[in-house]
């Protein structure tokens, strides 16, 4: 199993959404739900249109079965909006090609930002990349670790660092600056 890694730079991000637009707005409003709520992507493949006609998610986690109420970004809401003009409610958000109103699955998802990251020249970049994401950007903005431990459901703020990615960024930084 590869270890990936969250997009830290945003200029990468605003690269890679234009990108994954020009291809499918599917594959853009993936991207954009899971840098912008932190759902792991078997979650996130299983939402419905019903699901996000409201201001939060209120799911069940597949991974731990506990019920998790996230409210969604302004922009997100905007965007999901948009997206969803003329679908039905019981519609998966996003579809497969390939029979009735079914999901993409994980290996599409992670296909699909694969090329998205090799479009920019990223590396060490998977499905769990968005929720990464996500986690290193709230944590950049609001520097609180526990919260976002009780948002990602983990059982420690240094679990939480640790998969976002900073305590990776505070041993970089310390061995560039290390002199003796």
């Amino acid at each position: 199993m590869n270890f990936v890694q969250p997009i830290r730079d945003p200029e990468y991000i605003r690269v890679m959404k234009r990108y994954l637009r020009g291809k499918s707005e599917r594959n853009y409003m993936m991207f954009v739900t899971g840098i912008n709520s932190g759902l792991r992507i078997s979650d996130i493949l299983k939402l419905r249109v019903r699901d996000v006609k409201k201001p939060y998610f209120n799911i069940v986690e597949q991974k731990t079965d506990k019920i998790k109420r996230i409210a969604m970004t302004p922009s997100l809401q905007r965007e999901l909006k948009k997206y969803i003009e003329g679908m039905e409610d019981h519609e998966y958000l996003f579809k497969s090609r390939e029979g009735i109103n079914k999901p993409i699955g994980r290996s599409m998802a992670y296909k699909i930002l694969k090329e998205a990251a090799e479009y920019v020249s990223l590396e060490s970049v998977g499905t769990h990349t968005l929720r990464k994401t996500f986690g290193y950007h709230f944590y950049k903005q609001y520097k609180d670790p526990a919260l976002l431990q009780e948002i990602f459901n983990h059982s420690s703020e240094d679990i939480t660092l640790r998969y976002i990615g900073i305590n990776q960024d505070m041993m970089d930084k310390a061995i560039k600056d290390f002199r003796i």
